[in-house]
Formats: structure tokens, sequence, C-alpha cells
């Protein structure tokens, strides 16, 4: 078997560990006699997956006992409109807007109320995080909604935006599980999984208890609001069970290597080889201010189309896999999420340091 490094944003890297103990159960989780894919979603089996998947993530992330986790199906994108149907009692919310998904789910949250972009990195291609210590917040905002870490534009957030006391939600997909968070500074925290933590298909979503309500928007659907989701243990109709099988492996072995702190200080030394080489190079260049930088989807550009072609070519016949940027941007993009190892970082900056020997 020849794996490669697979820089995808997703679905993206898996821990070679987990993928080798899903392998050994596929045929049959523990002694149950059949694979987790085959299981009821009522049975005892399964019942005790889901939980000792949530406990582990309660754990690693340090979850308070007021906040639910609700194992989602519909992919973050779905969240866009279940957020402002949730919350959006007002019909007033306040966005950041730091990229496409924010620019997708400010679009979203239009449909059910007014929508102020109180701050904005737009004017240089979201290049960097806006300053969000005295922003002009809402009185009768429901929410302040950001995108905590972005995929496509490789920036995250040094520290989180004063909200004046309204509640913080935050898309955190391609952040999730790399280090720790202050959960009680949000009001909700909601992920897709498959970035840092499993398949795709499958969206955590923590939401604060005071904020599970019958008080959603007229016409929200049921699957859509959060206490039905609550109410049912994530299980009013048959949920992802493949993935959260696989989520709760990743998040075992996250547990067994470190926790959180662990995972933040691997991914900061991943990301400081890549930064610090960008910072250097004649040929390469980084896309994202130094202070907005994000440790885990890392865009770069020769600044030549053609060149970024060859060099993506050259990639792929070194054994690097998904390294081109997204189709929005162009150029060059590393996803280096907690499983890819510090090899295979190490071994992209070996191939653009030779790119770079033959091009300058």
């Amino acid at each position: 078997m020849s794996r490669v490094y697979n820089f995808s944003a997703g679905p993206a890297v898996m821990p070679e560990e987990v993928l080798t103990e899903i392998r050994d159960e596929v045929l049959e989780y523990g002694s149950s006699g059949m694979s987790v894919m085959e299981m009821s979603h009522r049975s005892k089996d399964f019942e005790a997956i889901l939980h000792g998947t949530e406990n582990t993530l309660r754990e690693l992330m340090s979850i308070p006992d007021n906040y639910k986790v609700l194992f989602i199906q519909g992919g973050a994108s779905q969240q866009f409109a279940a957020v402002p149907m949730n919350l959006m009692r007002n019909k007033v919310a306040d966005y950041i807007n730091t990229g496409n998904w924010t620019k997708k789910a400010i679009q979203e949250a239009k449909l059910f109320g007014k929508v102020n972009v109180i701050a904005s990195s737009e004017d240089k291609t979201f290049s960097y995080i806006p300053d969000v210590d005295d922003l002009p917040i809402s009185e009768d905002a429901d929410y302040v909604y950001i995108c905590q870490n972005n995929t496509i534009y490789g920036t995250r957030y040094s520290k989180l935006p004063d909200t004046k006391g309204k509640d913080l939600v935050a898309d955190v997909s391609s952040m999730f599980v790399s280090e720790p968070l202050d959960v009680s500074k949000y009001g909700v925290i909601y992920a897709g999984v498959q970035k840092n933590a499993g398949p795709a298909g499958l969206v955590v979503s923590i939401v604060r208890e005071d904020l599970i309500t019958d008080e959603c928007l007229p016409g929200t659907p049921t699957m859509l609001k959060w206490k039905t989701q609550a109410d049912n243990d994530s299980m009013y109709n048959t949920p992802n069970t493949w993935a959260i099988y696989v989520c709760g492996k990743v998040f075992e072995w996250i547990k067994r290597n470190g926790g959180l702190t662990a995972m933040k200080e691997r991914n900061e030394k991943k990301a400081a080889l890549l930064y610090d080489y960008l910072d250097s190079s004649k040929l390469f260049k980084g896309t994202v201010r130094k202070d907005s930088r994000s440790l885990m989807n890392v865009p770069f550009i020769t600044g030549n189309e053609e060149l970024d072609k060859e060099f993506i070519a050259v990639c792929g016949e070194n054994g690097i896999k998904n390294i081109k940027g997204h189709r929005s941007v162009g150029g060059m993009r590393a996803s280096i999420y907690n499983a890819m190892p510090y090899e295979g970082v190490a071994k992209l900056v070996s191939v653009m340091e030779d790119f770079e020997k033959k091009h300058i």
C-alpha cells in the first residue's frame, strides 16, 4: 500500500491508525455480528457508540453541562438557514464577512430577517480578519455570526470579537477539534466534520440550552429545529450512524495523542514550517496577512498561473495530492489538519524548494 500526502480541504486526510481500526471493524463491530453500517440506530450497540462519541467530545472540548451536543445531517451549509430560523427572534442579526462561507450564510439569513454586515475583509480579497475590538453591534441583534477559520482564504481569528453581550455563533468547520476553544464564550458552535473529525455528511452543533426553544421562526421545518434534535437525542430520524462512529474513533485518537492542547502544538509546528519557508521564498508567497494566518489552511501562489499549474503537476508526481487552490481563488492551498503528519509538510516544503531552485 502506498498512501499519498493528501492536502485536501475536505473530505480530508484521516489518521491512519483510525482507518486501520475501521477496516478491522467493517464486517463486524465488536461481537454484534454486523457492521455499524448495518445496525439499527435504535440498538443498544449504536446507542453506546452515540453516547461514547458525545462523551469523548465533551471531555476533549470541556463542554459545559448547559450545552447540548447535536449530531445533524445536511452539512454545515444547512446551518446557514438553521441558525436564523432558531435564533432570529427579533429578525435582526450581525454578521462579519470574511469569505465565501460567510457570504453564503449572509445571503441565507437575509431570507429570514435583517442582516447587518458589521465588518468585512472583502476590500482586500478576504486576506485578513477585520478589527473586532469595537464593532458596531446592533442593539436589537439576536446574535453575532462569524466563520472562525476560513478554509478557502486561509484566515483565522486570533481573538474573538467583542459582541457586547450578544450571543456569538461560530462556524468552526475547518478548525474543529484542532485546538482548545472556550465553549462558554459562544452561544452556538457548529462544524462539518469532514475536515478534522470524520467523513462527510455530518454536522456537530454545540448549542447553549437556553437557545434551544420552541420559539423558532414560523414555518421552520421540524428537522431544522434544534429542539427536535435535542429532545430526541439526535435521533428524530435515522442519523448518519457511520459518520458518528468514525468521529468517535477520531475523538479517541485525539485523546490518546494528548488532547486538543497537543493537537494545537502539532499544528503550530507544521504551520510554522510552511509559513517560514513562504516568508523566505523568492518564488512562492502566502496570500494572508501574518496576524490572520490559519493553522489549518495555507494558500499560496507563484504569481504566474502557468507556473502554478506546473507546480501542482510536480506535486502529483511526488505523492502530494489535492494541493490545488479552491476554484474561486486559484493558486495552491495546503490543508494541514490534525491527521497530516509533520513529514507531509516537510515533503511539501522540500518539493517547493527544489521547484524554486529550477525556476529562479
